[in-house]
């Protein structure tokens, strides 16, 4: 065993985004950083990875629109390598009937009108209702909610003040605009959907983004929120627009390491923590599944709480509040990730050919009532008979990822229970499900089974083992109302600080919630510092 370093002023437990984030920023203010990454690379679920001889994609978390501009600039991600294209289009709907719906610039509302004029008029408006709500939260997102706590009026000040910057946040939009973001946080994806438009692939198209990552019904209240966490990103300063980064996810977090590593941050892969040390009531450090002790002045965990809560920390340390809030923390997204090698790519009925179409977001899906079909079914068997699909096949914008001429495409596939029923286990219905998956898209794209050259499948149990997402929740921890802003991930922790003193949270289980943002980790950064510095 080595000799315990105690030359430390932060451990942080786990190398994903968030935490690679939240490092660079604490060295750059001068202190000094140690990152254990269980995994033999950075990264977290931002990872590419060769799945097939050849074939190399993004492994789970595959698109980027909501990663944080000031922490691509405060980090120079460009300088270290990070280089993001926009899709040529941003989502394609083909309806098994025959006909699609393919929306980007300058041809959206044109695609719309096929279905409905009315609809087609009434997009700017929506658009622009969308727009100035996602402004908010977009400013929101770089900054600890307000923080509800029993700590005496000293600590309640702040706290009062930063509610009151939001409060003239918020009065700056127009009394129809507050009620609208009230009724986002509050009602179904469906409902809000049903207010604006009549076609049902428009509704499907949109309302897609409300269970991405969410075991829910569109018609379950709450899902238009994550309708709206899905739009209030940007990329290459386009807003609500989608990219894809060469090389994969992968290359974002590596430039995140790089970055990370020049600020004087020590990274260590393959170094997983066993336990959270507690002294005297205080994160002191931590104990390596390698059997090494670590000390540090602070811990700060880039990991899912109910995993941390649960599992990290001795149960005598974690308070009971905390500990029954754990017990009640929903996690469990209902998805299953699929990487494909394709000896050609897919070939769709209702658009033949290759296209602009390719690089879209492709939605299998042709209505809300079938995604709550696809809900129910998962509900009551553990996975659709008929699940949503949404394929990205990014070797059509970034030909790194498969030799020439063929291809790689992502599945992301809804809906799928995270435990299965009847206490079967994934272990034993992995590949059953991926056929299933592959048949549905072949269903669309005749001959797309027959251009399958290998697959990589992730189960929601295989995405707990691999990169620790409990439930194989993407967002670690469900974005329902209950669970957002000074709730997230309770109320009393939404400063970032853990239930023990030095003890910090900075993962997607803290604000702003999921995806590859980089904002917790950017936030937790801001209040260690004021903490240590």
């Amino acid at each position: 065993m080595r000799k315990p370093r105690r030359d430390i002023d932060v451990l942080l437990v786990g190398g994903g985004h968030n935490g690679l984030v939240c490092a660079a920023y604490l060295a750059r203010a001068g202190l000094r950083v140690t990152v254990l990454e269980r995994r033999g690379v950075v990264g977290g679920a931002a990872v590419t990875e060769e799945f097939h001889p050849g074939f190399r994609n993004s492994v789970a978390s595959y698109t980027v629109s909501l990663l944080q501009p000031q922490v691509i600039a405060d980090l120079d991600l460009h300088r270290h390598g990070l280089r993001i294209v926009l899709r040529k289009r941003n989502n394609f709907l083909p309806l098994p009937e025959g006909g699609y719906l393919l929306t980007g610039a300058g041809r959206t509302a044109d695609e719309v009108a096929k279905f409905s004029r009315r609809d087609a008029e009434a997009l700017p408006a929506y658009e622009a209702r969308l727009d100035a709500i996602a402004d908010v939260l977009r400013a929101l997102a770089l900054q600890p909610p307000p923080n509800v706590s029993d700590g005496g009026w000293w600590k309640a000040l702040p706290e009062l003040l930063r509610g009151a910057r939001l409060g003239r946040r918020l009065h700056a939009l127009d009394q129809t605009l507050r009620q609208e973001l009230l009724d986002l946080f509050s009602i179904s994806a469906a409902e809000y959907l049903d207010r604006w438009f009549e076609s049902a692939p428009i509704k499907a198209l949109f309302g897609f983004d409300g269970i991405v990552g969410n075991y829910a019904s569109p018609y379950a209240p709450g899902t238009a929120y994550v309708l709206l966490h899905h739009v209030f990103g940007e990329a290459n300063g386009v807003k609500g627009a989608w990219g894809h980064a060469i090389g994969g996810m992968g290359a974002i977090t590596q430039a995140m390491a790089r970055a990370a590593i020049e600020a004087g941050v020590d990274i260590r892969v393959g170094e997983g923590v066993r336990e959270v040390l507690v002294e005297d009531g205080r994160a002191v450090g931590v104990a390596t599944s390698g059997g090494e002790t670590l000390r540090a002045r602070a811990v700060v965990a880039n990991v899912n709480p109910k995993l941390l809560y649960q599992r990290l920390l001795p149960a005598a340390a974690v308070p009971p509040a905390t500990r029954e809030r754990m017990r009640n923390w929903r996690c469990g997204s209902g998805t299953l990730r699929m990487n494909v090698a394709l000896s050609r790519l897919p070939d769709f009925t209702a658009l033949p050919g290759a296209g602009e179409h390719l690089t879209a977001g492709i939605i299998l899906a042709p209505s809300l009532d079938y995604m709550d079909r696809a809900w129910r079914d998962a509900r009551e068997r553990g996975w659709s008979r008929e699940p949503v699909v949404e394929m990205l096949v990014p070797s059509t914008l970034d030909d790194s990822l498969a030799p020439p001429g063929m291809h790689v495409a992502s599945l992301f596939c809804q809906h799928v229970a995270p435990d299965l029923p009847g206490g079967r286990s994934w272990d034993d219905h992995r590949e059953e499900v991926a056929d299933l998956m592959v048949a549905t898209v072949d269903r669309y794209a005749p001959g797309f089974a027959a251009s399958v050259l290998g697959r990589q499948v992730l189960t929601p149990l295989d995405l707990e083992r691999e990169f620790g997402l409990v439930g194989g929740d993407i967002f670690h921890g469900a974005l329902s109302l209950n669970q957002l802003f000074s709730a997230r991930p309770m109320l009393g922790q939404a400063d970032y600080r853990g239930a023990i003193p030095g003890l910090y949270l900075c993962g997607a289980g803290t604000h702003p919630g999921g995806g590859v943002t980089g904002a917790p980790g950017h936030n937790a950064a801001q209040v260690v510092i004021a903490d240590l510095c």
